[in-house]
């Protein structure tokens, strides 16, 4: 399992092992703010991604972390609420 904290280098690492890059879309630039769609990101990709999320990470987002969380952002910060939350004993 991975370390307690989502970062935006995380977040890259698995858009690109699961969907790749778009074509003139610069991940490394400065993206935390800018929505999925823009990055050429659209819903399948970021199901694909929530999944990777899940499995690497133990966790399970529901669907309106994916869906309400347009930006890299918000969706880092999203994933680190469901890892702060202790699992059910």
């Amino acid at each position: 399992m991975a370390t307690n904290t989502f970062t935006i280098e995380d977040l890259k690492r698995i858009l690109l092992e699961g969907a790749g890059e778009e074509e003139g879309v610069d991940l490394n630039g400065d993206i935390l703010d800018t929505d999925f769609e823009e990055l050429g990101y659209e819903s399948l990709a970021l199901l694909e991604t929530g999944g990777r999320i899940e499995r690497e990470y133990g966790i399970t987002l529901d669907d309106e972390a994916l869906t309400e969380n347009r930006t890299p952002r918000a969706l880092i910060a999203a994933v680190n609420t469901h890892l702060e939350v202790p699992a059910a004993a």
